[in-house]
């Protein structure tokens, strides 16, 4: 088998402190090496990709690029977010397989090789790492990211949904492909089941993370969700229908009784607690399901209007 070229991208953003000694342990794998298995690799760049954070992660990522020639830095004119971010990074990369890291340490570069050694063994086009340790968050976040991918899962119909992680291994012309036409508001994982047939995940032993405070929010965790879950496809639509049928049966089981109590004249001149209780009900329906579609509708405007996802530029056009 030929020698295998890897390309690491790290979408930075608060990297000031633990991006360089991330790069100086992937330096290690800059000469050709054999994985585990006897596939012969090299990473042969690094993609740095600047998503404008609060800190000075481009002082560092200049001095890593005029260290090593490796390293070849992207500068956003703004801050994207991470999935355009990692998306930028994949539109540039040249590798036979591309890796996609956290800047945080978490992530350690010793595992890239049995990745790829699981990746060839068993054919796959991307190969997520699956942390066999316990991840180091707080018991509420674990607990909801299970649940949101749990939901995913079932939204989708797709068991790689419950191993998203941001720590992957994709085939170069799977990653290049989804850059090319990957839209405003479709979550990046989701895009990859678009485009990849064969999908696997590898257990992997996940480092401590450095000390500085999470970018993610709780709020920012829930407008992820909520992209992955308008991007999973036409399942929630049908949710509505489904949950249209339902508030008919309801409708109907409270017209069968209101009609027994007629009859059987026990009908009280009272009725406005079950008359607001009714007219709730089906407010909320019709409001939920309006809702839903709307967000359809917008995510479906935002790429029929062509907003981009990213703008690469130089490092005197980046914002802060």
């Amino acid at each position: 088998m030929k020698l295998q070229h890897i390309s690491v991208v790290i979408p930075v953003y608060q990297g000031e402190n633990s991006i360089k000694p991330l790069v100086q342990e992937i330096s290690a794998y800059f000469q050709p090496y054999r994985t585990g298995g006897g596939v012969e690799i090299v990473v042969y760049e690094v993609l740095l990709v600047h998503d404008c954070g609060p800190d000075r992660s481009d002082i560092a990522i200049d001095q890593l690029a005029q260290h090593f020639a490796q390293v070849k830095p992207i500068w956003l004119t703004r801050n994207f977010g991470q999935h355009a971010a990692t998306l930028a990074g994949m539109s540039s990369a040249t590798g036979d397989w591309i890796v996609t890291m956290d800047e945080d340490g978490q992530h350690d570069p010793r595992d890239i090789g049995n990745l790829l050694d699981h990746a060839l063994s068993m054919n796959l086009q991307v190969v997520y790492a699956q942390p066999m340790n316990k991840r180091p968050h707080g018991f509420l976040r674990n607990l909801t990211s299970r649940l949101s991918k749990h939901i995913g899962r079932v939204m989708m119909g797709h068991d790689a949904v419950e191993y998203f992680h941001s720590y992957r291994l994709i085939r170069g012309e799977i990653a290049r492909s989804l850059a090319a036409y990957c839209g405003q508001g479709v979550f990046l994982d989701v895009g990859l089941l678009w485009v990849a047939g064969r999908v696997g995940w590898r257990p992997v032993k996940m480092r401590a993370e450095d000390v500085r405070p999470s970018g993610y929010s709780y709020g920012r965790l829930l407008a992820h969700f909520w992209t992955m879950l308008l991007t999973t496809g036409t399942r929630p639509l049908r949710l509505i229908a489904l949950f249209g049928i339902f508030s008919v049966g309801v409708a109907l089981l409270i017209g069968i009784y209101a009609l027994f109590q007629k009859i059987t004249g026990n009908v009280e001149v009272q009725g406005w607690t079950s008359l607001v209780i009714v007219v709730s009900f089906f407010s909320g329906c019709i409001l939920i399901s309006l809702g839903m579609i709307a967000e359809y509708l917008a995510v479906t405007m935002g790429i029929a209007m062509g907003k981009p996802l990213y703008v690469i530029g130089n490092r005197s056009s980046r914002g802060h």
